[in-house]
This record gives C-alpha cells, structure tokens and sequence, in this order.
C-alpha cells in the first residue's frame, strides 16, 4: 500500500460548502464566488449563506442579526473563569479554554447532533472573548458589546473602546468573509474527525482551535507586515525588493501551496483597496509593493508564475486598524469558526467515523519474520 504523508490529494469527504480550485484560481462559497461575496455582502449575511445554504432575504437577515446581538454578552460563569487566567496569557489558549467553559456552562440537552443555537452562541461571542482578555491584558477596563452595530463593527470598538472608522470595517469585513472557509484544512478536518465520533461540538472546536494554533496554519503574517514596514514608501520600493530578490531572499506574501495562478481572495483585497486607497496610505502602498513585486519577480524567477497570496493584503489590512500581531490569529479564528461549524453541521447529516490507515514501516518481531 502507497502511503500519502500529510494525506496530500486523499479525498476525506463530500462537501457542499466550499470549491477551492488552485488551478483556476477561484473559491466558490455555495454556488457564489467568495470574492463577489467579500465585496458586496455582510459578514452575518455570508455565515447565513454558509450554515443555511442560501442567501437570507432583508426579513431573515434583520432578524438573524437580532439572534447574534443576543448573544453577545459573556456569561457570567465564563467572565470568572476569564478573570482567574494570567493577564499575559496567549490569546488563542484562551479562546481554547473559554470554548471548554461554554461547554460546560451551557446546558446542552442533546451533545448529538450538534444544536444550531450552540453553533451561533459561540460564534457571535468570539469577538467579545477576544476583545475582554485583550484590554485586561493591556490593564484596560472591557468595553461591552453595542448592539447598534455589526459583527465586525463591534469587534474593533470591543478593541479600542471607540467607533471604528467605515473604511477600517469594509475592508476587515471582506478579509473575513475571505477566511471564513476554505476547504479541508488542517482545523477544518480537526474539528470534523472528533465529531465524527459523535462527541459534542465543544470538543470539535477545542481541537480546531488547537489546529489553528499551530505557527504552520494559523501563523500571523507578521514578516509581510515586517516587510511593508521595512519598505515604508512607494518610492523605496522597488530598490528593496530588488536588493531582497537580488541576495536571493523569499518575499513574504508571494507564492502559494494551493493556487498555482492568483489567490481569489487577494484580488477581491486588492480590488478593495485600490477603491480606498485614498483613505488609508497602507492600502495605497500594498498595491503600489504588489505591483513592483510582481513585475520583478518575473524578472528574477522566470517561468515561476508567483503571485500575491492573502496573507500578504491580510498583513495590510491588519496595519492599517492598527491591530496587534498578537491578535492576527484570534482574529482569523472569529472568522473561520463559521466554516468549522458549517463543516460540523455537514458531517452531522452524513456522519461516518473517520479512520484512515496508517503503513507501518518498524521492524517485525524474529517470529513472525520466520514463519513459513
């Protein structure tokens, strides 16, 4: 039997939620592509189109957003838990033990199949658990949910205690949107290979937090960051990035395990910012550094076909609303726990137990080698 290491190209299952096609360059969220959606949709409109597999009419949605607001405020039980841990505690640590409370706080009739209310529960307080440990980790008092305002809107003021600007919530929205999903990803499949067990969803997500924690998935674009900060002006652009490519450094944010063409998501990014280039000198010059790149890169690597990937837009979005490297992670989290509970709820309708084998390749005991 042909082992697969990292079970590269195996099929592990059927899905109707997301297409990631990396040889066309696109990513398909239920029958729409996930760039459309990022520049035109909400954040709760597309976690409705993801969990319910159709876009909510102006009714739905209104009354949807209500159930998100509802569940916003961290439980009391949680919020002494949260106040017990060391203000210095790592953030995705904490999100992985706060999850492990709400499971044993909230009163779950039923651990199978996973409860939708569940689902909502804690994806909408997320934000709210983020926002809570980070301001107790800077001494700052915590900055209760407003629900006036949106999912994503109300994280950045949860952060900073005031109204973010629009331009910082449009363009954080699309990267969200972006990240919400994205296949069988290594937290994706964590999660689905414990509730194919039948276990409850808490413990699902637990060990998909636990996969995203890992510097190989979830690891923050912080050297694109480094980079762009390095570079500083469209005007020193070019003479860095040909001093790095010319030592024969890697670009960070250039390249891509999965897409062999452009990455969807950075497009819909890059469309963005060009709008809003304006607004925020960040935007303008990861546009104005993509473009140098590019064009350099093939000049320095012919025939490479390398081109801008997420993490790269990601790191701009992330200087410009001034967000700590700390949160680059947890804050990718918030948004992809919205495919994790769509792939939980999938596996739930269909559910069989993973069990992959394994090609032993150790030595044999003498006994069995000398049978006849």
């Amino acid at each position: 039997m042909a082992s697969v290491t990292g079970l590269d190209g195996v099929v592990a299952a059927e899905t109707e939620l997301s297409l990631v096609d990396g040889q066309n360059g696109y990513l398909v969220y239920r029958g729409y592509e996930a760039k459309e959606l990022a520049l035109k949709m909400s954040f709760e409109e597309v976690a409705y189109l993801l969990w319910h597999g159709e876009l909510p009419s102006a009714e739905a949605i209104n009354a949807f957003k209500k159930q998100w607001v509802d569940h916003r405020a961290i439980p009391t039980e949680l919020k002494a838990v949260l106040d017990l841990l060391p203000k210095e505690s790592e953030m995705m640590s904490v999100l992985r033990t706060a999850i492990s409370v709400l499971g044993t706080c909230t009163r779950q009739e039923s651990a199978w199949p996973p409860q939708f209310e569940h689902i909502l529960a804690n994806t909408a307080l997320l934000p709210t658990i983020i926002a809570y440990h980070y301001r107790r980790s800077q001494g700052l008092q915590p900055v209760e949910p407003d629900p006036q305002l949106d999912h994503v809107a109300n994280y950045l003021y949860m952060l900073t205690g005031s109204k973010p600007q629009y331009v910082h919530v449009k363009v954080l929205t699309a990267y969200f949107i972006l990240a919400m999903e994205h296949g069988m990803n290594a937290s994706t499949f964590a999660g689905r290979v414990v509730l194919s067990t039948q276990s409850d969803i808490t413990s699902a997500l637990c060990a998909s937090i636990g996969a995203m924690k890992g510097p190989l998935h979830g690891g923050a674009p912080s050297e694109v960051l480094q980079m762009l900060d390095e570079i500083g002006t469209k005007e020193q652009a070019e003479a860095w990035l040909r001093e790095e490519l010319g030592a024969g450094r890697k670009l960070m944010g250039f390249g891509h395990r999965i897409y062999k063409t452009s990455d969807p998501r950075a497009e819909a990014l890059r469309q963005l910012m060009q709008e809003l280039a304006s607004e925020d000198p960040w935007f303008d010059l990861a546009v104005h550094v993509e473009k140098v790149a590019v064009e350099l890169l093939r000049e320095y690597k012919p025939g490479r076909n390398l081109y801008v990937n997420v993490e790269f837009y990601a790191a701009a979005v992330m200087r410009a609303i001034a967000l700590p490297t700390s949160l680059f992670t947890p804050s990718f989290t918030l948004s992809r726990i919205v495919g994790w509970t769509a792939h939980l709820l999938e596996q739930a309708g269909c559910n069989r137990i993973f069990r992959p084998q394994s090609v032993y390749v150790g030595e044999l005991p003498a006994s069995l080698l000398n049978r006849p």
